[in-house]
């Protein structure tokens, strides 16, 4: 489903938006360097559990207000504003599921704890995405090739619950491929390959993705923060886990000839539902809420990845305005 266009007023609110998240990014990496502690129980524990949840609404809620998205944009007025071609786009896809691969995994033994090397780290990619729109058009450089969370929106924006507006390009320049802003099925069917042979989704790079990432997520947490040291044994343990993942989904696929249709929302859904099993009562902790607050979390989350499942299973439905 392609999404609307904006009125004048939306526009606006989504403007304001954009600049709020400039300015707490700016805030969150003055923080990380002043306050550490409280930065990054802050980031970790109430900011980025929200994410989820939006991206479960519509991925258009997070790419409408993304701080990286405004840089790259920005890049865009003193740019070349040169078309991404097929080859770039897929070899920085590829960059960007590593990047994901790397940068979540060293939460463990850095950046859960190291506001600095958090801090430099969140500079080198608004940097990367600041550069990227200065030498391509739109935000084929960066949001709709390099970015390490592209894979994780296109899982989420099969069928999203709410139909929003694109506050970026209200005049689309076709500056790539498979944009998810434009239509999010399409995005994922291009991403898989998802109209060929019923397996073939999952030897495309965004369907062994979302084959290995409930094995992923509980893989990470089952992990306690450690030194620097325990680096190489937590990425071993979570590839383990993921790489075990991705056979399970294989072989089930092979039995039962799961098709991307089905076998995309329900991993998307399954990874979703582990996410929040193990989050929530951490972001219960953060806010010195009750043990059962933590609890009321798992549960509506559950509710709304069941909503979303319902949607993304059937494809007649359309989106929920």
């Amino acid at each position: 489903m392609a999404s609307h266009r904006q009125t004048h007023s939306e526009s606006w609110v989504w403007r304001g938006l954009q600049i709020v998240g400039i300015l707490g990014t700016v805030l969150l990496i003055s923080g990380l360097v002043v306050a550490p502690e409280i930065s990054l129980l802050i980031l970790w524990s109430i900011l980025i559990p929200i994410v989820p949840a939006s991206l479960l609404l519509n991925p258009l809620v997070w790419r409408n207000v993304c701080p990286l998205a405004t840089l790259n944009m920005a890049g865009n007025r003193w740019g070349l504003r040169r078309r991404a071609g097929l080859k770039w786009t897929t070899r920085a896809n590829l960059i960007g599921l590593a990047l994901f691969a790397i940068l979540v995994p060293a939460r463990r033994f850095l950046f859960n704890e190291h506001g600095t090397a958090l801090a430099i780290t969140i500079v080198a990619v608004a940097l990367g995405a600041l550069v990227l729109g200065v030498l391509f058009d739109g935000r084929a450089g960066f949001c709709n090739a390099l970015c390490p969370v592209l894979p994780v929106e296109r899982l989420y924006g099969q069928r999203p619950l709410l139909r929003v507006g694109r506050a970026r390009c209200v005049k689309c320049s076709a500056c790539a491929r498979g944009c998810i802003d434009l239509s999010p099925e399409r995005s994922v069917q291009l991403a898989t390959k998802s109209r060929g042979p019923i397996a073939d989704w999952l030897r495309s790079p965004l369907g062994v993705f979302a084959a290995a990432l409930p094995g992923f997520i509980v893989g990470y947490f089952t992990l306690p923060d450690g030194p620097l040291s325990t680096a190489v044994s937590v990425y071993l343990w979570i590839g383990a886990l993921s790489i075990v993942s991705y056979l399970v989904v294989f072989s089930a696929s092979r039995l039962r000839f799961i098709t991307a249709a089905r076998g995309l929302p329900m991993l998307a859904g399954l990874a979703a539902l582990l996410y929040y099993w193990f989050a929530a009562p951490s972001v219960a902790a953060a806010v010195q809420a009750p043990v059962a607050m933590g609890q009321a979390l798992r549960v509506a989350a559950f509710g709304l990845v069941i909503l979303w499942l319902r949607a993304a299973l059937a494809p007649e439905r359309s989106a929920r305005v």
